[in-house]
């Protein structure tokens, strides 16, 4: 990694373009995102930006009206030109400002990229229309849009040298990649199902009477929906418990900006809980005055030294 100061990251112009261009984007289309990642300092925020700028545009294909075949086509082009990142093969002065910004960041830290493959793969089993019968079949289905980001996120957070149990950082983060994603799941479980996708688990809406699906702003007749949302937030809360373990493990800044994005996605969670059936109403969201007191939780250290006690008191 290349030494930088805050706010100076020694970039080219046209690479400071990119980069640029990826905070833009990651401002405008990704407001939970964004408020965690303005805890990094410059040289992590501008490499986690180009990742999510790389991977909004994978979502906005699978996401988007082409027929299938065509978004197959365009996951095809997409994952030649991650290719050519992996391979060093994209110039300074590409006209795609997305993969110059991320080819700069696998040069400067050591991604994954294979986890970008996996996004790609996710967003391929949307475009084929699946479905879950299980949590073990949706699980892989998370692993691959939301646990691969965790681990690339990782390689750019970086652990704290020394610090016991980091050779369970990447499961960790996995498993907090599944935690917002089943969040995600829950709060858009309407919209999902206005476009055709369902992603809970049959196994699970058979369980609470909700095989029919949500057409509507209120539950199919007979289901128990409240107790269908209780029972995916018990698991999303115990996926992140097991997440959470992984803040201790990283810097300050790097723990504060997990710590805010994960700490956004618990409260959502909480709305949810006290209220399941406002997910079928709309979307449920967080204002921002409450996300910028998540963000001062995180820097604060907070919820790592609760896990760290934790883990204390657990080994006493």
């Amino acid at each position: 990694m290349s030494g930088t100061v805050e706010g100076q990251t020694g970039n080219s112009a046209p690479v400071a373009a990119a980069y640029s261009y990826c905070e833009t984007v990651t401002g405008q289309q990704a407001r939970n995102f964004a408020y965690g990642i303005r805890l990094l300092p410059a040289d992590k925020r501008q490499a986690m930006s180009a990742l999510y700028a790389f991977s909004r545009r994978v979502d906005d294909i699978g996401d988007g009206s082409l027929a299938p075949e065509a978004k197959a086509d365009r996951l095809t082009t997409t994952r030649e030109l991650l290719e050519r990142i992996r391979k060093g093969a994209v110039d300074e002065d590409d006209t795609d400002p997305v993969a110059v910004a991320l080819a700069d960041t696998a040069r400067r830290f050591p991604l994954p990229l294979g986890g970008l493959d996996e996004l790609i793969d996710g967003v391929l089993m949307d475009v084929r229309g699946e479905t879950y019968e299980t949590w073990d079949d949706l699980k892989v289905y998370c692993r691959c849009v939301a646990g691969a980001i965790g681990r690339l996120s990782l390689a750019i957070f970086g652990t704290t040298p020394g610090a016991p149990g980091a050779d369970r950082a990447p499961e960790y983060a996995d498993t907090l990649g599944l935690a917002l994603q089943l969040t995600n799941i829950l709060r858009d479980v309407r919209e999902d199902a206005g476009t055709g996708r369902t992603y809970l688990p049959a196994d699970d809406l058979a369980k609470f009477g909700c095989s029919d699906g949500f057409r509507g702003a209120t539950p199919p007749p007979g289901a128990d929906f409240p107790g269908l949302v209780h029972y995916e937030v018990r698991r999303a809360r115990a996926l992140f418990a097991e997440g959470y373990r992984l803040l201790p493990l990283l810097d300050r800044r790097s723990g504060a900006c997990v710590a805010a994005m994960a700490g956004i996605y618990r409260r959502l969670l909480d709305r949810i809980e006290r209220d399941p059936a406002a997910v079928l109403r709309g979307r449920v969201s967080l204002p921002g005055h409450e996300k910028a007191y998540v963000a001062v939780r995180g820097l604060s250290g907070l919820d790592a030294r609760t896990v760290s006690r934790q883990r204390v008191g657990r080994r006493a």
